[in-house]
């Protein structure tokens, strides 16, 4: 790295898979752009995981019965999108959906991240009981 040159990463995310191809074409018209005038700007994008949802959505059960599991663990369920992480995202794209479901945890992703034990126990609650209605409808 020298003053000559410069690297910047982003991680470009969105809901909906139309939308993420809109943010990468902008991103590519910017680069052309710049070099149109003579500046060498290169961009190189590198997809890392897709959005699960397009993947769960067809199969809502899943979203029932983890829905049916928290409800009997006396959790409310919070149904609402999120993107999800990369363990979900490729299992789902292999052909195991898997919805996110609560871990009890807070403020993800910063240092004041933390979860209690309560919280926890309510996790495990609910997976637990998501193995058994899975078994019992499935049987």
């Amino acid at each position: 790295m020298s003053v000559t040159k410069s690297t910047l990463n982003y991680i470009i995310r969105d809901f909906d898979s139309e939308e993420l191809e809109r943010r990468k074409a902008y991103l590519e018209d910017k680069v052309a752009a710049f070099n149109a005038h003579g500046d060498k700007v290169s961009l190189t994008i590198t997809d890392n995981y897709s959005n699960m949802r397009e993947k769960v959505e067809l199969h809502p059960h899943i979203i029932e019965i983890a829905k049916s599991a928290m409800e009997a663990c006396e959790v409310k369920p919070n149904i609402k999108p999120i993107r999800g992480g990369t363990d979900g995202a490729r299992l789902s794209f292999m052909g195991l959906p898997c919805p996110n479901v609560f871990t009890g945890g807070y403020n993800f992703h910063g240092i004041h991240e933390f979860i209690t034990l309560q919280g926890m126990e309510l996790a495990v609650n609910v997976i637990v009981q998501i193995a058994k209605d899975t078994a019992i409808r499935y049987r």
